[in-house]
Order: C-alpha cells, then sequence, then structure tokens
C-alpha cells in the first residue's frame, strides 16, 4: 500500500509540474477558433477567496470551474469478496449476551465458496478548489448492503452441510477526500483519493474504505457555448477495506430460506457426520459451536444470536473505468461512470452544482 501512494504521489508531481497545468479538468488553452473568449477570460477581475491563484489561471485565459460545489450521487456495486480467520460465538439464551467465546472454525470443517457483495448509497459531496488544481472534499450519505456468503459445512462428508448465508443491512457513510487535477497536453488527467467510514446497523464498528481513482480523459467544447463541454474518459480504481469485520446477527436471518425448507434433511446430515464420520478434534471444535446451533436450529427454529468475527476484503482490489460529464454551463453539470472491467462492476450517476462563493475583502 505504500508503495501505491509513492507512485500516485510521483504521477500528481508529474501532472502538476507539466507546463499546460494550472487549472481542473478545462486545463487547456482553447484552441485559436476560441480566441475571442479565451481573450475575454485573461481579463478577468477575478474577486474571489477560492481557489487560491485563480486570478493567474484566468490571466493566462484558462477557464476554470466555479470553486464551491455541492453533489448529489446515486452509486451502485458489486463486487466479490474473500473471507478468512472466521470465528463464531453462539448466544444460546438470546439475551444480547454471547454465551460461548469466539471460537475459530477449522478449515476441515467449514470453508467458503462464492462470496459477493451488493451495495447502493445516495450521497452528498460538498467541494471545494482550494487551488486551481486541489480539490477538497466531503462525504455524507446512507445505503444498503447485501452480503451473500456460501457456507461448505462438514466439507469433507458424504453429506456436506451447504447453504447460503444473506445478511442485509443499511449503511450510514461520512468521509473526506482529495482530488489532483490537470492537463497534460491535449487531455487531462485527475488523481482521486478519499478516505470513508461505513457503519453497517449490524456491526460494532464502522469499517474504513480508502478508495484511489486515476482518471485520463478530454474535453469537447462547443463551439458556440465555450462555457458548455463534453469530457469522456477511461480510468482505474483501487478499493481497499479494514479487513476484520465483527457483529451479531439472528441466527434466522442469517441463514437463507432453502436451508429452513429443508431443516430436517440438515440436522439428520449433521448428526450422521458428528456420529459416524468426525474425529475427536473435529467434536471438539463441533461441540464449542456447530452442536449448539443446530440444536438451535432444531428446536428454536433459529430463535438466536451468532456473534462473529472474520477478515473480509476484496476479491479484486482494481478495476476498470469509462466514464461521461456533460457541463450545461458553469453552474451545473451531470455525470455517469461506469466500472465494466474486472470482479467489480460499479455505477455511479450525479448532479453537481457550482457557485463562486467567497468573495475578497475590498481594498478600500
Amino acid at each position: 500500500m505504500k508503495n501505491l501512494y509513492k507512485v500516485l504521489f510521483t504521477v500528481i508531481l508529474v501532472s502538476l509540474m507539466s507546463s499546460n497545468v494550472f487549472s481542473q479538468y478545462a486545463s487547456k488553452r482553447i484552441r485559436s477558433k476560441y480566441e475571442a473568449y479565451t481573450d475575454s477570460l485573461k481579463k478577468v477581475d477575478y474577486n474571489y477567496v477560492f481557489p487560491f491563484w485563480g486570478q493567474g489561471a484566468y490571466s493566462k485565459g484558462i477557464d476554470i470551474q466555479y470553486p464551491m460545489g455541492i453533489m448529489t450521487n446515486f452509486f451502485w456495486t458489486k463486487q466479490g469478496v474473500t473471507i478468512d480467520n472466521f470465528q463464531l460465538g453462539f448466544d444460546n439464551a438470546h439475551d444480547g449476551i454471547v454465551e460461548f467465546p469466539l471460537t475459530p472454525l477449522s478449515d476441515s470443517i467449514i470453508s467458503f465458496g462464492d462470496n459477493s457483495n451488493t451495495a447502493y448509497s445516495f450521497n452528498i459531496r460538498p467541494d471545494i478548489w482550494l487551488f486551481p488544481f486541489i480539490n477538497l472534499y466531503g462525504i455524507f450519505g446512507y445505503g444498503h448492503s447485501e452480503t451473500t456468503v456460501e457456507v461448505n459445512a462438514l466439507k469433507y462428508s458424504e453429506n456436506p452441510l451447504n447453504f447460503t448465508s444473506v445478511v442485509d443491512q443499511g449503511i450510514a457513510t461520512y468521509g473526506f477526500g482529495v482530488l489532483a487535477a490537470g492537463g497534460v497536453g491535449p487531455v487531462w488527467l485527475s488523481v482521486d483519493a478519499n478516505f470513508t467510514w461505513n457503519k453497517p446497523e449490524l456491526l460494532d464498528k464502522p469499517t474504513m474504505v480508502n478508495i484511489v481513482g486515476i482518471r485520463m480523459g478530454k474535453a469537447f467544447v462547443f463551439k458556440n457555448r465555450p462555457h458548455s463541454n463534453i469530457s469522456v474518459w477511461i480510468g482505474t480504481m483501487y478499493l481497499t477495506m479494514q479487513s476484520e469485520t465483527n457483529g451479531a446477527v439472528s441466527l434466522k436471518d442469517a441463514i437463507s430460506q432453502d436451508f429452513w425448507d429443508n431443516k430436517d434433511e440438515k440436522v439428520a446430515n449433521y448428526w450422521n457426520w458428528y456420529n459416524n464420520e468426525a474425529s475427536p478434534v473435529q467434536k471438539v471444535v463441533a461441540d464449542k459451536i456447530l452442536t449448539p446451533v443446530i440444536n438451535a436450529i432444531d428446536e428454536r427454529n433459529g430463535e438466536s444470536v451468532v456473534a462473529y468475527n472474520m477478515d473480509k476484503q476484496t476479491k479484486q482490489h482494481w478495476n476498470g473505468l469509462v466514464g461521461f460529464q456533460y457541463q450545461i454551463n458553469k453552474h451545473w453539470q451531470v455525470r455517469t461512470e461506469g466500472g465494466v472491467v474486472g470482479d467489480r462492476k460499479s455505477f455511479l450517476a450525479n448532479v453537481n452544482y457550482r457557485f463562486l462563493g467567497f468573495k475578497k475583502k475590498s481594498k478600500f
């Protein structure tokens, strides 16, 4: 991870030191057929606090964005996840106090299949261009997450105890980010990094997620409306999350309906394995967790609480992006972006309203 940030820092420096770099996505000078508009920019008396060096950008004929904005986002993603170091604790009394300590489950008893997470969120992102090439922003939102886990219990048994666990929960999100952008020849380049804390309803603590996006694109300015343009880009996203996850969930809610529909058969398979196939070591592990769980399923229809702890991570950290933005005018922008390459699939749509913000104090 440290090496990744070193590479990104180098990319930012190279971008900001390029000869044509001064502003955000519209950093390349407008072509000769827009010279009248460019000349008018050079005459702008920029009397606003942000961005710093904004006057210098206009003096060079560079059309920068309004410095402050409010963006509303809808984001959807589906990605594979890996699970390691899985531990369970079981509360047979259903009183919110885990009766058994968290116990690691041996790989000889349980493993995981294809696991995935699907999530969507709505969030608000206020931002400010501190300099013409540096943007700071906050993220505040709420969404929904569905994690599907394939559990392969008694995996070496002739009658394995397999089932799917689906956990649905709401998630509150808050965080911050920084974006660096500038022009390199005829194209623009941006590097975006954000840090968010995501608090699912069923987890004890928020999970930290780090995202780094690198994008390269080109803006096409309308001939008769130089304040309006269309941008297209390609890019890549790197995502990693805090690996340790712990929480508690009702056993009845954690196991899919197809298991309950065949409950008697599943319970019989367990006792057949326990009495005829399990080794003494496996029985010791099973008696700590699996046997109480099976009893709760058989006798109480899952009316018990299961506490869990695991290391959860994305199956692939990187995925590829394509995007499109239409700047209607200097106040309004609409954007869409899709994650189309790699295990992670995603879709983003947003509307951005921008304004000039604070005026400088008069010298008189």
